[in-house]
């Protein structure tokens, strides 16, 4: 079988790049070695920028989540016993989404399924080829079978462990990697939200993050050693250890309820160069990761498809291949600009086994500094509700 692009991944970036091309008239297929259900239940990220929601909406993949979204005009910042409200729509005039990536995910798939678009779940991708010849090759196993996709273009977005990444030679690869020392013990609850907007804290015992998906259901995260045992922690000890982080400041009470869902993820920033060779392309995961503090790894993904899909439209609309040099320089300014903002947000709030009693006082007097200043509120706003698809 051949076919215009081949993208392997049903995640967000895989997902939109598929409908995107459909509205042009270019033909894809995804391949993705996870089955439905797992892909539509997996829980990621829950924040949307203002830009991916316009994105969607584009796209017309946006109406469950104007029905269910919740909508954010501020965040709250919480340390030294104090809250400190920013109001990133009064300094940006933009707004933020909470909406599951997993309810993305649902509706993308919703809506190319509807279209005609073809999906392949539980098809494997082993061996990519040709990406710098006159024709890409894909093999992949599904149902039982080895078959064979040619394609003009393969879109990578098969996240950080796929396979596409190490595609691109070794003497030409660079990976621009950052490891950090403590992980978060994330929570999904049956708890309706302590607050309306996200509370973000820094104390002494370690960062605390409470968030929510629903009117209903919170997602709140813990700051612990990246190698925690979660069988280390039983539900008392989670609601215990967040109301001491976060319940001390100003009286906030902390909603309980059941917890549904409990991990440990460890933190990590992580860049590849270049993101594209040949006929193959990097989106998403495979091309970057940053740590959850800043919620830019779903924005990013979406942001990159933006400028992989106006490239790929140049191409097949108008001959004009100039597009496919600048996909990466372009989807790079923002995407380091963005591991900047989060490396910023998650050195600022939590607390380093590596630090010194200096450190910590310099962290304090630097969230104080953003807290108290209109033009430290406004970068940290900026950034927050997402900077511009193309610089």
């Amino acid at each position: 079988m051949h076919i215009q692009v081949g993208i392997i991944g049903a995640g967000p970036a895989g997902l939109l790049l598929a409908r995107m091309l459909h509205l042009q008239g270019i033909s894809s297929i995804i391949l993705e070695s996870r089955s439905r259900p797992y892909v539509e239940g997996r829980i990621r990220a829950g924040l949307l920028e203002q830009g991916s929601v316009d994105l969607l909406t584009e796209t017309g993949m946006a109406d469950r989540l104007y029905k269910e979204a919740l909508v954010h005009e501020g965040i709250e910042l919480l340390f030294d016993g104090q809250r400190h409200r920013i109001d990133i729509t009064a300094l940006t005039g933009r707004k933020v989404y909470i909406y599951g990536q997993q309810e993305v995910v649902k509706d993308m798939i919703a809506a190319n399924l509807a279209a005609g678009v073809p999906i392949l779940f539980e098809a494997d991708a082993y061996e990519i080829s040709g990406i710098e010849g006159d024709r890409a090759t894909i093999r992949y196993r599904h149902e039982g079978k080895d078959e064979v996709l040619t394609c003009d273009y393969v879109a990578g977005c098969d996240g950080f462990h796929g396979i596409s990444r190490d595609m691109i030679p070794a003497h030409l690869f660079k990976g621009h990697d950052r490891i950090y020392p403590y992980g978060w013990l994330g929570i999904l609850a049956n708890a309706a939200p302590t607050r309306d907007e996200l509370l973000y804290c820094s104390h002494d015992n370690g960062f605390a993050l409470f968030t929510m998906r629903s009117a209903t259901v919170s997602r709140c995260y813990l700051q612990v050693a990246p190698d925690e045992n979660v069988d280390n922690w039983s539900d008392d000890r989670i609601w215990s250890e967040l109301e001491k982080r976060l319940g001390k400041h100003e009286g906030l009470t902390i909603s309980t309820g059941e917890i549904t869902q409990k991990s440990v993820t460890a933190m990590r920033s992580f860049v590849a160069e270049p993101m594209r060779h040949g006929r193959m392309f990097l989106a998403g995961d495979s091309a970057h990761i940053v740590p959850p503090t800043g919620a830019k790894g779903m924005n990013l993904a979406i942001s990159d498809i933006y400028v992989l899909a106006k490239a790929l439209v140049a191409f097949y609309k108008k001959n004009d291949a100039s597009l496919f040099d600048s996909y990466g320089p372009t989807c790079l300014r923002r995407i380091w600009r963005a591991q900047h903002f989060s490396w910023w947000m998650t050195s600022m709030l939590h607390n380093s086994p590596e630090a010194s009693p200096f450190d910590d006082k310099r962290r304090i007097a630097e969230l104080y500094t953003v807290a108290t200043s209109v033009a430290g509120q406004t970068l940290l706003a900026e950034n927050y509700v997402g900077l511009p698809f193309e610089a």
